[in-house]
């Protein structure tokens, strides 16, 4: 069974930075894309970053070059390193796979981990 776990969340003031992390396990990551997605309080589902099998970047509107996705196939990672955080950006943050399909739709994603959250505070 294929599973996605997320790990890294955690409160930050604003202004600070954090790193997700999120490990796959029995899934060829490395010919699928990959993505990052949050919800917070209240709001639907959104994309924070996706990265394609073959490294191309899509962001989400609000992200303005404040968060970077990356991925390691070898080590069946995908990372999300985020700066100057505000406190818009609270939510759970989660990582997913996707198989076919818009790499930017959410429907397009067959795998999701069970998200960590973030909370960003002073």
């Amino acid at each position: 069974q294929v599973e996605l776990v997320e790990s890294g969340g955690r409160l930050v003031q604003p202004g600070g930075s954090l790193r997700l992390s999120c490990t796959v396990s029995r899934f060829t990551m490395a010919a699928h894309n990959m993505g990052w997605f949050r919800q917070g309080p209240g709001q639907e589902r959104e994309l924070v970053a996706a990265i394609t099998w073959d490294n191309r970047i899509y962001a989400g509107h609000f992200v303005k070059s404040r968060f970077t996705v990356s991925r390691d196939n070898g080590k069946n990672k995908v990372w999300l390193e985020m700066t100057n955080l505000e406190p818009e950006d609270t939510a759970v943050y989660y990582c997913a796979a996707s198989t076919a399909g818009d790499i930017t739709s959410i429907t397009s994603y067959d795998y999701w981990g069970q998200g960590t959250q973030v909370t960003v505070t002073s």
